[in-house]
């Protein structure tokens, strides 16, 4: 045992060596874009001095303020959408058993491990059949679609913990059916639905792959814009924007993990 307990506490430190490494090989690069976002030289390899100049360029670009409108209606809509859905799927998948209840879950795991590339050739090719033309609106459905699945684990997830003499005590007090579930189950998973909706939002407003696919003229949203500058070479914009997104990304899911784990 002390034999055991020695090894462990020689290769702790090439063990935090390696992670640490791990961990500079990841985020380095997002570092570097987000450190350059603030330098003043337009040539993005030489810093020269801290400016806030770009990001006044960047609030000021029309096509940027359409793109970041265009992802907004995109994730509210969808996140909205997907929510209601995807709770109503998994609050019937964690309390009631039907026949193909086993299929649905296959079903819903799909959109989750399906490559975007397949799901948005799959739904291109799904609009040209029912001859819809790619819109706002065909990049709105192809979030949702995508969307419930996350929204409907996460609530299941959530459901598979909870008490049901909590429920039970509130009809043996009077109350219906539809009261016990407003005053009772939706508030107790109320996180868990808020943490499927961030998440939603969250993927929706980066998702690139998908939207590519099912976007129209003037459906432009910030992931397209964003690769669509970044042919021409990366600029300090590109760097200011990525920079925003990230914020925004990181704020949104640290918000989801902190409602799915509100103990920590």
């Amino acid at each position: 045992m002390k034999h055991g307990a020695r090894s462990m506490e020689h290769g702790a430190p090439v063990l935090r060596a390696v992670t640490w490494a791990v961990y500079a090989f990841l985020y380095a690069p997002i570092a570097v874009l987000v450190v350059f976002s603030f330098n003043s030289e337009r040539q993005t390899a030489v810093w020269k001095n801290f400016t806030l100049d770009w990001y006044r360029v960047l609030f000021r670009d029309e096509l940027i303020g359409h793109a970041v409108a265009n992802s907004l209606i995109v994730g509210v809509v969808a996140t909205v959408v997907a929510t209601v859905i995807g709770t109503m799927a998994g609050l019937a998948l964690a309390r009631h058993e039907f026949r193909g209840k086993r299929a649905t879950m296959s079903l819903l795991y799909l959109p989750v491990i399906v490559p975007e590339i397949v799901v948005g050739a799959a739904l291109v090719s799904l609009f040209g059949f029912i001859a819809m033309r790619l819109s706002l609106t065909t990049v709105i459905l192809a979030h949702i679609a995508f969307s419930i699945s996350y929204v409907a684990l996460v609530v299941r997830a959530r459901l598979a913990g909870f008490d049901r003499s909590l429920e039970e005590a509130a009809m043996d007090l009077g109350a219906n059916r539809w009261q016990t579930f407003w005053r009772v189950t939706m508030p107790l998973i109320t996180p868990g639905v808020m943490a499927g909706a961030l998440l939603v939002f969250t993927l929706s407003i980066d998702d690139y792959i998908i939207t590519s696919f099912v976007a129209g003229p003037g459906a432009t949203t910030l992931p397209l814009q964003i690769y669509s500058m970044v042919k021409t070479g990366v600029t300090p914009e590109i760097n200011a924007v990525s920079t925003l997104l990230l914020a925004v990304t990181i704020g949104l899911i640290a918000a989801a993990q902190r409602l799915q784990n509100p103990a920590r």
